[in-house]
């Protein structure tokens, strides 16, 4: 597996595919570094040149914010919101959905699986 910017790149995946595994980098900036370093978008990451290899690898560290540091970004700027409390923060320390959407029946992935609730027995 080629190595770029500590992700382990699958072999058989075209590199404009295999760059999407690196956090920060969708399928437009992955093309727009291709173009770049003047690498076919349709060869396999296993047919890279390591001259190649150092290429993109220099072009992430240059111009882009990418694993550790957008990771390390991210959680200060939560941490921010959480520390000064203001609404969005307060959201985040209590697991809600941050942005505005409707929470009575939706927000699952943000709250989890439902919990039970122990109701009063039925009467006969």
């Amino acid at each position: 597996m080629a190595r770029i910017a500590g992700v382990d790149l699958p072999k058989s995946e075209r590199i404009e595919i295999g760059l999407t595994r690196i956090l920060g980098i969708g399928r437009p900036t992955a093309r727009k570094i291709l173009k770049e370093v003047k690498v076919n978008p349709d060869i396999r990451v296993k047919d890279l040149t390591d001259e190649d290899t150092v290429k993109i690898r220099a072009v992430l560290e240059r111009d882009y914010r990418v694993e550790g540091d957008l990771r390390r970004d991210t959680s200060m700027n939560v941490k921010r919101l959480t520390d000064i409390g203001c609404y969005r923060g307060t959201r985040h320390r209590s697991g809600l959905p941050v942005r505005g959407q409707r929470t009575k029946t939706n927000a699952r992935t943000r709250k989890g699986p439902r919990k039970a609730v122990v109701g009063k027995k039925k009467e006969a």
